[in-house]
């Protein structure tokens, strides 16, 4: 033995690597103990003759490995290599495996050679019926039906559900497409996949590990015994078929291991082209979930399947690749039918021998345990997902759900073989046959001679049975019928018709030979057609040896009577609805007045008789109704008639019944009889006794209290008879008759009846009502007593009133009984006298009187209490109670005792709490207490001031107002202070300021209180000192050694120019001191003149120097100003010029300016001489005038005028005027001897008298604006003058007049004109009815209104702005806890009444809390749902569902609300649905307060023996809701010990072994439980009391209620056990706590892990999309700043101008509405738009519409102005079809080269909805429109068709048109430019880059929304595992174990079985544990229903 290789693969041979003719064996193995070892397989050579030692040590030495080493050798399959086994396992070219233990995981992958060299039956069967015979279907479900053939017999063996998915991967995103077929079954080995493979290797010949031969499966019903993968040949023709690569993916249940085998045609070629041997390979053995061999980006779909294979245990997966084009076009476009195929072919493996019957239930069971689920995925679409049981159209549900009866039979034949046989038959009802139609045979099939078949009118040509195989099936074999089941040729006893309704089953089990494809039977017909074959009936589940023929006649006939009668209604009367019905029943009904049955006529009026009612009835026909809309006479099978119950005095009432129900034997006689019969007994009077006293006597008065007594009752007829009931049928079911009493009280507010009691005749006893002892109240009554109607309570019947009888009675008060206190009148204060009213009443509380003479006790604490006295009579008052005493504080001590006794009544004394305030004020206290006070002047001084009452308590009382008046000075202030509220307070106010103050000065002080004369005032004395403050400024200018003062307010004359200096300034006190500057007092000092001071000059009283002004015309003011706290002095001055010097120059002045295009008014020009500083002066003289020159150009010298000015030493110059020109500006020159000047003169335009729009379409038309959006251009004005020219006049108000109702935005403010007589308006947004409306701009210049243009404005609705959500759901729906809620469907409907649609799902919201009393607002914390995603079978794009929500938990009432972000801080609110959350279903019976575990002995004492007291069982669902509460039984208590068989038990008292206690309302009451005294059992032994519920509404069983005890022999031992027990429960109870927080924080946990997986799956998969437009790697700041730049992109592309149809739109009153024909398309190129618009001119204004009747409306609405266009009078036969090539080919080839661009008009259209009636619309308007570039091009193209075929109208974009009779040119035949055409041309589309950009952004959002989910929910979780490692949580977990030890050495000192450790809560469960992720609960909501 020797080794070879190294590693890495070995190269094989291609044939499995056979010994190499020299006695050796090859062996592949692969080292996989370790992670690092290496990846390829060393080959080793075994000696034929090697032992296992041999082989073991050869490996060590190969390997390296040390021969101690522990390691085992296993086959792929791991079985483990020994010694027994070696030489059976060890093959040659077999590949083993070196791990640590045989269940070891792979770390890395292997790779298995296999051969799958075809079987031998290749060549002998190969000539067999070809595989695929179409029989004109798709074969397609057919090959996949192989692969699920394949899943059933590999699920055979599952115990529970086998699911079987097939998957349809076309989604271009996760790879190229592909199908995957999945099942659950027990897997394959590596052999077993390589038996696979081997071509026709079929069940018979396949070898498994064992090599166990083939064992038929035994006999079952319907041959489903899921033997069906037969051949070795249809799954790999399948998936051959289907594609062009297999990967066969397979995990046994006993495995570690998946093994994986691809084939594709691809290798088979590339091995063919290489010479290798084709039928080899390798399968690759990995661990589960592994899928890092997965590296072709077309497979990426694979990651995920593959990730799933951890949570099962075997299964197998087949997935295609390389599907054919043709095979993803049919399994995409007919989804349903294929399906449907497939739940035919399996019906019965799905629903189980019986099939799909409606009416049985649909629990799992062996026959219908199977699940096949298909699922497709598409880009961009919801996954179709469909479940083969949920299928309800396939042909078999439709015959079995059809059929009336059925007939079932079995065939045998020679050999072995069985076939199962059923007939079912489907009758004729109403006006049709019931026989389902097939696709495959259409009914309305005739033959090629077109003659109809009529005894083929219900299955037609079909054959009448259908065949299955081994339960599945075989699709093109089907048997006509057979000998004793076809028509008979003579008549028989069934019509001929009745042949025709049957349709049948066959099923045979593999005795009979199908073909290699399952699609036909070989010789199936052939021998069940044999004479020899014999056919037995099956009744009841047993063979029936009898004539077939004959049975199967019989039981036709007996169908046809059964099933196909009729009834002929005639004399129709009309059609009604029944309210009286259920609401989905109540119509519509059609009347009738006669019907034909069985030969005989009923008619209206006819007296009839019922039968099979209770009780019977007798009446007169009214009518009789049949449900349906009918109309005149028609047959059906049943309804109803209409019966008025006779006689109708006695009943006046009708019935229905069923028509069946009439008895047709009854003579009419027999009815009048009975009538005449009836009306003898009739009720007359009442008969009233009073058998046990206390009668009641007409107008009795009666004091409160006294009883009534009992009345015996008896009615009476007209003869005396005594009767109960009225006069009913003969049978029965008369009315029983009750007697009502009442006593009904008469008051001024009305009669109210204070009792009321209803008795009925016991049969042996009379009417009877007990003594009323409750009446009370004083006033007048009346008793009545009246006979009523049992059911109805009605007082009369047949219009007469029933037998009554009334007596009036009084009730008065009684004598008294007890007293109490009248209304007090708080508040009470101390000495002020108060009154206390006493009110005395009887023992009901009425009023009465108390004259006798009585003395009351008053009492109150710490108060002393006396009163003036006592009023006697009906009023008893104590008058003149005075209280004295200390109070705490002025608002009064709370709660003093008041202490009334009264002897001689019930109640004697009477204890109250009262609130006792301090009196009213008495005197005053001030503080400080001396008399004489000394304060300076100009300072405040306070006062503390209190209050006081007469005890001296500090008071307080509204308007309590302290006031201190000063006296001995004028203008002192007074203090005033409001001591309302505490009775004290500081009383201060302004300083005390007495001018003039020079020395000491006395004031008086006087405090009192003006509103209060009572109270003394107190006066002090106040002693004033002169203030220390600065008091005067004065200012001093210095000229050498004088000082002259400068008053306030003087003149100083000063030389122009020149600087003032040395002046200073000093300050003094009160007491005219001078004070001394400091640099505080420095801060404080503040000159205008200058900004900045220096201090240092000021503290030597300098002042800053001050400028002397140039001009004459000024003047400074000078202030000086000091200001502190206490006053503010200030001391100014004014300098003047006073001399002037040497004047410079000359100066004019410009008064007038020059306006143009008016009579220029002569400007007025002043000159004058000033100084250098423009001061004037005085140098003209008359003899000036020659020196002064006036030039400029354009001046008109003749007109000017100078005059010499001599009051203003002056010369004016008038007269200028200027030539006519342009506006300008104009310069003048003026000189005067040596001096010169100019002025410069502008000519502008004239007044405004215009207001004209700039840059504004032509206001002819209305301009069309959506109602909310803004106007296309701004509103810009210009000002003009009359001839047009703009008038630059500023300031100018432009206003804009409109409506009320039209609201523009930004509001409509005035604006103004700006510099250049322009105002910008701004683009307004318009918010209006819809209508026109107009707008006018006006001006106000002067006074006068300058009128502006009129706009006029369309308004129209915005179909895009939403107002409101609509919420559709089920309102009958019951939601019960913990369910699912039904679906929600949202719409967002838009101002137009229609549904908005492309809006983003994550815009709406379902957000849903529970109802409290503070209101219907969310609460903060609301739990807020997303919608789901959209499905296949959902309606239009606009709708969005809420699916599978979870109902709470909890009942109680719910809101829902559904929102709609319209953006960041507006949501649109749906109206509330308020939903009442139900108790689910009974669950189990727990206890209202758990108990302690009861610890018992069986002593003499009861409380020993007490088990349970006070004990409330109620019943609960799974949610801990009580419910149940109508639910009537009892609960059985039981003692029960842990072993079943232990008889000796304890006893409940009474020796019994259970108690039955009645459970009512939702609870049972156990008040106690005992056992018996000396009762059987083992000491020291824990036993259960079972608490069985026993409810006889209930169907199911319910979960009782457990308690376990303790059970002594000895009662000291009790009482200690009992100690412990209650410690073992606190124990047990802390466990459970601590369980449920770690149980709910591994659940978080496992939540949080799963929400991170999903964040990453999305992150990754959004990341790879991101990746396909953004090759680069994307970081947040990337994404934020990308998204930014492409909503700016696609805004800038948004707000680019684009053709637009301006034509007003008609607004969608309704769906059926689609608009007009101007809107309903948009055309890219101009050219082209420009064209077709004005071809379809005249129809651009027509409204189109679905219907004629919403067409006739439009119609009606514009008195026939509008064109309308209903679709549903289009002949759509006529229209072309889009498809369609140009008429320039044929068939397919290019007859000739055309020129121009040739294209049908209607391509170059697109619609944004309503795409399929768009194309109806412009399908009939365009026809075949061409259009090309020029005109020439088109007639070379006319000139071309026209040889071949006619030729459709052409347009050219230049604006020609050739018509299709050839006629071109005119202007009938030009269009005209595009503004000619006033706005009705089809609008442009959006952009396409605009799209592109909206669905980047869509996918950069969703990333960024992801990544930031991943974030959270990472942190989430970061957060979760650091608190579950925080100190405070492994503490618990140590408390924990500790509790858990301590509980088990308590349960073991108890003898209790430790296995209830963990029992307890499964027995008990708590309340508030933690609740099931939302995920659980929803899919365990889904299985239970």
């Amino acid at each position: 033995m020797a080794a070879a290789g190294g590693g890495g693969p070995s190269v094989g041979t291609g044939e499995g690597g056979g010994g190499d003719g020299d006695g050796y064996r090859t062996v592949y193995l692969f080292d996989r103990r370790e992670k690092e070892s290496e990846l390829g397989d060393r080959v080793l050579k075994v000696g034929e003759r090697s032992d296992y030692a041999g082989f073991r040590a050869s490996v060590c030495q190969t390997l390296g490995i040390s021969p101690e080493e522990k390691f085992v050798i296993t086959t792929t399959s791991r079985k483990e290599v020994t010694c027994d086994n070696f030489d059976e396992t060890v093959k040659d070219g077999v590949t083993l495996y070196l791990l640590q233990s045989v269940n070891q995981l792979l770390q890395t992958a292997t790779k298995e050679r296999i051969d799958f060299l075809p079987h031998y039956d290749t060549l002998v069967k190969s000539g067999m019926y070809e595989y695929y015979a179409s029989e004109g279907q798709n074969p397609l479900p057919f090959a996949l039906a192989e692969l699920i053939d394949n899943s059933l017999s590999a699920t055979s063996r599952n115990t529970g559900i086998r699911r079987i998915q097939i998957k349809l991967h076309f989604d271009e995103t996760q790879g190229k497409p592909a199908v995957a077929v999945i099942d659950n079954g027990r897997g394959m080995t590596s052999k077993q996949l390589n038996n696979w493979a081997v071509y026709r290797l079929s069940k018979f010949t396949r070898q498994g590990r064992l090599a166990l031969r083939y064992v038929r499966p035994v006999p079952v019903p319907r041959s489903l015994n899921s033997d069906i993968s037969y051949f070795g040949v249809g799954g790999k023709q399948a998936v051959f078929f289907v594609g062009q690569s297999a990967r066969m993916i397979s995990k046994p249940a006993d495995s570690q291991d998946v093994h994986e085998l691809v084939l594709s045609k691809e290798d088979f070629e590339k091995k063919e082209k290489n010479k290798e041997a084709i039928y080899s390979g390798y399968i690759q053995n990995r661990k589960p979930s592994d899928s890092v061999h997965i590296t072709n980006d077309d497979e990426r779909f694979l990651h995920h399947l593959i990730s799933e294979e951890n949570e099962k245990d075997s299964f197998t997966a087949v997935v295609i690749t390389g599907v054919q084009p043709e095979h993803i076009q049919y399994l995409k476009n007919y989804f349903p039918l294929w399906t449907r195929q497939l739940a035919h072919i399996y019906h019965y493996y799905i629903h189980g021998p019986k099939g799909n019957e409606k009416r049985t239930s649909k629990e799992v069971g062996p026959f219908n345990n199977i699940d096949i689920e298909i699922s497709m995925f598409e880009k961009g679409k919801a996954p179709k997902i469909v479940n083969l049981r949920e299928i309800q159209d396939d042909m078999q549900t439709l015959y079995i759900n059809t059929a009336a009866d059925s007939f079932e039979f079995k065939a045998h034949v020679e050999g072995d073989g069985v076939v199962e046989g059923i007939i079912r038959y489907h009758p004729f009802l109403y006006d049709r046959e019931t026989y389902p139609d097939d696709p495959c045979f259409p009914s309305n099939e005739d033959d090629d001679d077109d003659c109809f078949i009529l005894e083929k009118a219900a299955r037609g040509k079909r054959p009448i049975f259908e065949c299955f195989w081994n339960g599945r099936l075989i699709p093109y074999t089907s048997v006509e019928d057979f000998d004793w089941c076809t028509p008979p040729k003579k008549r028989g006893l069934a019509p001929i018709e009745c042949y025709n309704r049957i349709s049948g089953a066959l099923f045979t089990n593999d005795k009979f030979q199908v073909s290699t494809n399952k699609l036909t039977f070989m010789d199936l017909e052939l021998k069940l057609k044999d004479k020899n074959t014999l056919f037995t009936r099956i009744l009841n589940g047993q063979e029936q040896r009898m004539k077939i023929d004959r049975e199967f006649a019989l039981w036709l006939k007996d169908c046809h009577e059964k099933y196909d009668k009729q009834i002929k209604f005639t004399l129709f009367k009309g059609i009604i609805t029944r309210p009286d019905l259920p609401s989905k029943k109540q119509g519509p009904w059609a009347t009738y007045s006669a019907i034909e049955w069985d030969g005989k006529i009923y008619k209206a009026g006819q007296l009839v008789k019922t039968i099979k009612t209770l009780p019977l009835f007798y009446g007169s026909i009214v009518k009789f109704f049949l449900y349906g809309d009918h109309d005149g006479e028609v047959y059906a099978t049943g309804g109803e008639v209409q019966i008025a119950m006779e006689p109708q005095a006695l009943y006046d009432e009708t019935r229905t019944v069923p028509i069946a129900k009439l008895d047709r034997t009854v003579a009419e006689k027999t009815v009048k009889k009975y009538v005449e019969d009836e009306m003898a007994r009739l009720p007359d009077r009442l008969s009233v006794t009073w058998p046990e006293g206390d009668e009641l006597l007409p107008n009795e008065v009666r004091p409160a209290g006294t009883p009534i007594g009992a009345l015996r009752i008896e009615i009476l007829n007209k003869k005396g008879e005594a009767m109960q009931k009225l006069p009913g049928t003969s049978h029965g079911g008369s009315k029983k008759l009750l007697v009502e009493l009442k006593v009904i009280l008469h008051s001024s507010s009305g009669n109210k009846e204070i009792i009321s009691h209803i008795s009925q005749h016991g049969g042996k006893w009379p009417y009877w009502f007990k003594k009323m002892e409750n009446i009370q109240k004083l006033g007048n009554y009346t008793l009545k007593l009246q006979v009523v109607l049992n059911e109805s309570n009605a007082d009369t019947y047949a219009g007469r009133p029933l037998p009554s009888k009334a007596i009036k009675f009084s009730v008065k008060e009684g004598k008294p009984e007890k007293f109490s206190f009248g209304l007090l009148d708080p508040p009470f204060r101390v000495g002020v006298p108060f009154n206390i009213p006493l009110e005395f009443q009887d023992e009901f509380g009425h009023t009465s009187q108390l004259i006798n003479d009585i003395q009351p006790v008053l009492e109150a604490s710490g108060l002393s209490l006396h009163y003036e006295e006592i009023t006697k009579g009906p009023n008893c008052v104590i008058r003149g109670v005075t209280a004295k005493g200390p109070v705490n504080s002025c608002q009064g001590k709370k709660l003093f005792l008041l202490l009334f006794q009264y002897f001689g009544l019930r109640n004697q004394i009477s204890i109250s709490l009262y609130n006792f305030l301090v009196g009213p004020p008495r005197r005053l206290k001030v503080k400080p207490d001396s008399e004489i006070l000394v304060i300076e002047n100009g300072t405040a001084f306070p006062f503390q001031v209190e209050v006081l009452d007469e005890s001296d308590n500090v008071t307080a009382q509204p308007k309590l107002i302290v006031h201190c008046k000063f006296l001995g000075a004028p203008n002192l202030p007074v203090y005033v202070v409001d001591c309302s509220s505490s009775g004290t307070s500081i009383l201060s106010g302004s300083a005390i300021q007495v001018q003039n103050i020079k020395k000491d000065q006395t004031l008086k002080a006087k405090i009192e209180i003006p509103s209060c004369k009572d109270v003394a005032p107190v006066e002090k004395t106040i002693k004033l000192l002169p203030s220390s403050h600065v008091a005067r400024l004065q200012i001093f200018s210095v000229e050498g050694q004088k000082a002259i003062q400068i008053k306030h307010q003087d003149e100083v004359n000063w030389i122009a120019g020149d600087i003032m200096h040395n002046l200073i300034f000093q300050m003094y006190d009160e007491g005219e001191r001078e004070i001394h500057i400091t640099s505080a007092l420095a801060e404080k000092i503040k000159v205008n003149w200058t900004p900045e001071i220096n201090k240092e000059h000021l503290l030597q009283g300098l002042l800053p120097d001050v400028q002397v002004p140039t001009s004459v015309k000024d003047m400074r003011y000078c202030q000086v100003s000091f200001q502190d706290d206490h006053v503010s002095l200030e001391s100014a001055f004014t300098v003047r010029i006073s001399f002037y010097k040497k004047y410079v120059r000359t100066k004019s002045k410009f008064l007038l300016q020059l306006h143009f295009k008016i009579k220029l008014p002569s400007l007025f020009i002043v000159i004058i001489v000033t100084d250098q500083y423009g001061n004037q002066i005085q140098a003209f003289s008359p003899s000036s005038l020659s020196a002064l020159g006036i030039a400029g150009i354009g001046l008109d010298s003749s007109r000017l005028k100078t005059t010499f000015q001599e009051n203003t030493q002056s010369i004016s110059v008038r007269g200028v005027k200027f030539i006519p020109g342009p506006p300008g500006n104009k310069d003048l020159c003026f000189t005067w001897r040596e001096f010169s000047d100019f002025i410069r003169v502008q000519l502008i335009s004239g007044p405004p008298a215009k207001l004209l729009l700039i840059d504004w379409p032509e206001l002819k038309e209305s301009i069309p604006v959506i109602n909310g959006r803004e106007l296309q251009h701004p509103l810009i004005v210009q000002l003009c003058d009359q001839w047009d020219n703009p008038a630059p006049v500023p300031q100018v108000k432009i206003s804009l007049i409109k409506a009320n109702y039209l609201k523009l935005t930004p509001s409509n403010q005035q604006h103004k004109t700006d510099e250049r007589g322009k105002a910008n308006l701004g683009v307004f947004s318009v918010y209006a009815p819809r209508g026109e409306h107009t707008i006018q701009i006006k001006a106000v210049y002067n006074k006068t209104t300058i009128e502006g243009p009129i706009i006029k404005l369309m308004i129209l609705p915005d179909p895009e702005k939403p107002i409101r959500l609509n919420v559709k759901y089920d309102k009958d729906a019951s939601f019960l806890a913990g369910g699912v809620f039904t679906d929600f469907m949202i719409t967002v409907i838009s101002e137009d009444d229609s549904i908005i649609k492309n809006i983003n799902p994550a815009r709406i919201t379902m957000k849903m809390w529970k109802l409290s009393n503070s209101g219907s607002r969310p609460p903060a914390n609301v739990k807020t749902f997303s919608c789901n995603k959209i499905k296949d079978n959902d309606k239009e794009d606009g709708c969005f569902y809420f699916r599978d929500k979870a109902i709470p938990n909890k009942v109680g009432t719910y809101c829902i609300q559904f929102g709609f972000m319209m953006d960041k801080a507006n949501i649109l609110n749906s109206e509330q649905v308020i939903v009442d959350v139900l108790p689910n279903q009974p669950v189990k019976l727990v206890p209202e307060i758990q108990p302690a575990t009861p610890a018992v002995s069986n002593v003499r004492s009861v409380a020993s023996r007490t088990l349970v007291k006070d004990l409330h069982l109620n019943i609960t669902d799974d949610y801990n809701n009580y419910t149940g509460i109508d639910l009537v039984g009892t609960v059985i208590a039981t003692i029960k010990g842990s072993n079943e068989e232990d008889n000796d038990t304890p006893l409940f008292i009474g020796k019994v072994r259970t108690l039955e206690f009645p459970f009512v309302k939702g609870s049972a009451e156990i008040t106690s439980l005992v056992l018996a005294e000396n009762s059987p059992g083992r000491d020291s032994t824990e036993y259960f009391i079972i608490f069985e519920p026993r409810l006889p509404a209930l169907s199911r069983k319910l979960e009782s209620y457990i308690l376990p005890f303790m059970f002594y022999n000895d009662v000291k031992k009790q009482q200690q056990m009992a100690e412990l027990t209650k410690e073992k429960d606190q124990l047990s109870k802390s466990i459970i706590m601590y369980r449920s927080l770690f149980e709910a924080s591994k659940q978080l946990l496992d939540e949080m892990k799963c929400q991170v997986e999903e964040a990453k799956l999305k992150e990754a998969q959004l990341r790879n999309e991101l990746k396909l437009i953004f090759p680069y790697e994307l970081q947040m700041p990337h994404i934020e700043a990308l998204l930014k730049r492409k909503t700016s992109e696609q805004e800038e592309l948004r707000k680019k101008p684009r053709r637009s149809c301006t034509l007003p739109n008609y607004t969608k009153g309704s769906g059926d509405v689609l608009g007009k024909i101007a809107h309903l398309a948009q055309i890219e190129d101009d050219r082209a738009a420009m064209v077709i618009s004005w071809h379809l001119a005249s129809d651009m204004d027509c409204v189109v519409t679905l219907t004629t009747d919403a067409a006739r409306r439009i119609y009606d609405e514009t008195q026939g102005r509008q064109q309308v266009l209903p679709l549903d009078s289009i002949y759509k036969k006529t229209l072309p079809d889009w498809k369609r090539p140009l008429p320039h080919y044929r068939n397919g080839k290019l007859y000739f080269k055309p020129v121009g661009d040739p294209v049908f008009a209607r391509d170059l259209l697109t619609f944004s909805d309503n795409v399929e009636h768009c194309e109806t619309v412009f399908g009939m308007l365009l026809g075949d429109t061409i259009i090309l570039d020029n005109l020439d091009a088109a007639n070379h193209y006319r000139k071309e068709v026209v040889k071949i075929t006619h030729c459709p109208t052409l347009l050219t974009r230049d604006g020609d048109r050739i018509r299709s009779n050839g006629k071109f040119g005119g202007l009938q035949n030009k269009a005209p430019p595009m503004d000619k055409l006033r706005g009705m041309v089809f609008g442009a589309p959006i952009p396409k880059q605009c799209l592109i950009l909206g669905e980047q952004i869509d996918l950069l959002q969703q990333y960024r929304t992801a990544v930031c989910k991943l974030g959270a929910v990472n942190d989430d979780l970061n957060g979760q595992l650091e608190y579950l490692h925080t100190p405070d949580m492994k503490k618990k977990k140590q408390e924990l174990d500790e509790q858990e030890k301590n509980l088990k050495l308590i349960e073991q000192k108890l003898g209790m079985t430790p296995t209830r450790k963990c029992s307890d809560s499964l027995r008990h469960p708590m309340a508030d544990c933690p609740i099931p992720p939302k995920r659980m609960r929803r899919d365990t909501t889904r299985q239970n229903r």
